[in-house]
């Protein structure tokens, strides 16, 4: 279902622009499940989604003694809930209003007997309309999402790579369905002024407690906004003095004043000789502009990407 000779897939987004939206808010659905049930963890890494070789997972959730996950399959398109003690429920993904695609998996969790209540109101996006009352959102372009997912394969393997190369406090590389992108984040050791928050739809309390300590993160998303096409960013928080005005690689990458990050179209990186040198430069120029503006120690915090099967000297 993929193209071996184009791994990384072409993915503009208007070509699936109201597909992405929709799938936006299945994710955070679904994420908000992972959040009711979850025992908080430092930066809301307990809410996150993560990349699998055929889509997304909430990866395990307690439940009263037992334990279940939930998966977007997006080679098959079906959302699948598996608990411990052997229920399986799935819900399929195609075209049909997130209301109705909401009342669809939680009758699937009260079969299985969890019971669980979530903010039915999106988070992050402009207007959000409550789950249950959204009977928009309708589209579903299998084909588009598994494009998507394609992507996601690919930048979560180059970002799982870059990870290795830090000694410091790292994220994992996560799908955070908010602000539906995938991430991974270094911090520098140090805590930081407490952020403005001011993110649609998101407490300023999770914003502030997200952005406690000093940090340089990068990662993918699907475009919005003013970046209307897929793109992978890098960003410092706070951001430190003449980090903007620093020169990163390659030369298709720019510093962008509105959102305060340095961006890397998709397409750069899908078209390039070597995908993978490509996005590994961008993340570790725009990360070294983050630690030298923001005098990280980086003796300390840094070390030489990761060779499987052989330990750290």
């Amino acid at each position: 279902m993929t193209d071996a000779a184009n791994p990384w897939p072409p993915l503009p987004l208007a070509d699936w622009r109201e597909t992405c939206a929709g799938l936006q808010l299945r994710t955070q659905i679904v994420g908000k499940i992972r959040l009711a049930l979850t025992p908080w963890l430092n930066h809301s890494w307990h809410v996150t989604l993560y990349v699998t070789p055929q889509g997304l997972t909430t990866g395990t959730i307690p439940y009263e003694g037992r334990s279940f996950h939930i998966d977007f399959d997006f080679l098959v398109q079906r959302l699948m809930i598996e608990a411990s003690d052997g229920g399986q429920r799935s819900v399929p993904l195609e075209p049909q209003s997130i209301a109705d695609f909401y009342a669809a998996v939680f009758a699937a969790l009260g079969e299985l007997k969890i019971r669980v209540r979530i903010n039915a109101k999106p988070n992050e996006v402009a207007d959000p309309i409550p789950f249950p009352e959204d009977r928009g959102h309708a589209t579903y372009d299998a084909d588009a999402v598994r494009r998507f997912h394609q992507a996601l394969v690919q930048a979560n393997r180059v970002l799982q790579k870059f990870r290795t190369g830090f000694l410091g406090k790292a994220s994992p590389v996560h799908f955070f369905w908010g602000s539906f992108d995938l991430a991974v984040t270094r911090f520098s050791g140090r805590t930081a002024p407490p952020h403005p928050g001011g993110v649609p739809a998101l407490p300023d309390t999770v914003a502030r407690e997200a952005y406690s300590h000093e940090v340089s993160s990068a990662g993918f998303w699907p475009g919005s906004g003013s970046i209307d096409y897929p793109a992978f960013y890098s960003y410092a928080y706070p951001e430190p003095p003449g980090f903007s005005l620093t020169g990163v690689q390659p030369s298709q990458a720019f510093y962008d004043s509105m959102l305060h990050e340095f961006i890397l179209p998709y397409d750069a990186v899908r078209t390039a000789s070597s995908p993978d040198d490509t996005l590994l430069a961008f993340l570790q120029s725009t990360y070294e502009a983050a630690a030298n503006c923001g005098d990280w120690d980086r003796a300390a915090l840094e070390c030489a990407l990761g060779t499987p099967g052989v330990p750290r000297r």
